[in-house]
C-alpha cells in the first residue's frame, strides 16, 4: 500500500472560482491521499461568494480557501507539487514560474462561471455546472493507477483528461 500524499495545484488567472472549486473538490474526493491547492497568476484577492456557497452546500470545508498568487508555490519553502493543472485558457497561455521538483502538468479548461450574466439563479446554475464538470474530471484523475503507470504514460493520460 502506498502512503504517499499527492499535492495538486490548480491554476487560474483570478483564483476566485474554478481553481478554488478544484482545490476543495480534490481535497474532499482524495480522502487524505490528495491535498489540493490553488493559485492565480493575477489573483482577485477574494473568493467568489457563489463558489463558497456552492462548496458549503456540498459539505466542503471552506475555512482555509483564499485567493492567492502562484508565486507562493514557486518559492523554495512551498509544498512540492506532484501535479499542476491549469483550469482556464488564459493561465494555460501564460509563462508560469519554475516549479520546484518536476510536477506533471496538464491543461484542463473549464468555462468560467463568474463571467455568466443574469439573475442569481442563472449564475448559481453556471457554478453548479462547472462544479460537476470539475468533479467528474477529478474523479477520472483519481481513478488512474498512479503507482503502476510510468511518468510518460501518466503525462499522456493527464493531457487526455483535459480533452474530455
Amino acid at each position: 500500500m502506498n502512503d504517499k500524499i499527492y499535492n495538486v495545484l490548480f491554476i487560474c488567472t483570478g483564483n476566485s472560482a474554478r481553481s478554488i472549486l478544484a482545490e476543495a473538490i480534490i481535497t474532499q474526493l482524495g480522502q487524505g491521499r490528495f491535498r489540493g491547492f490553488s493559485a492565480g497568476s493575477y489573483p482577485r484577492g477574494e473568493v467568489n461568494p457563489l463558489a463558497l456557497d456552492l462548496l458549503q452546500s456540498h459539505r466542503h470545508d471552506v475555512s482555509a480557501l483564499r485567493s492567492k498568487s502562484w508565486d507562493e508555490f514557486a518559492a523554495p519553502e512551498a509544498p512540492k507539487m506532484d501535479f499542476i493543472f491549469t483550469v482556464c485558457d488564459n493561465a494555460a497561455g501564460e509563462a508560469c514560474p519554475a516549479w520546484p521538483g518536476q510536477p506533471l502538468t496538464a491543461h484542463w479548461g473549464f468555462t468560467d462561471p463568474s463571467h455568466v450574466v443574469g439573475d442569481k439563479d442563472t449564475r448559481r446554475k453556471a457554478f453548479s455546472r462547472t462544479y460537476m464538470e470539475i468533479a467528474n474530471r477529478i474523479r477520472l484523475f483519481l481513478s488512474l493507477p498512479l503507482e503502476k503507470i510510468d511518468r510518460m504514460s501518466l503525462q499522456s493520460e493527464l493531457r487526455k483528461l483535459g480533452e474530455k
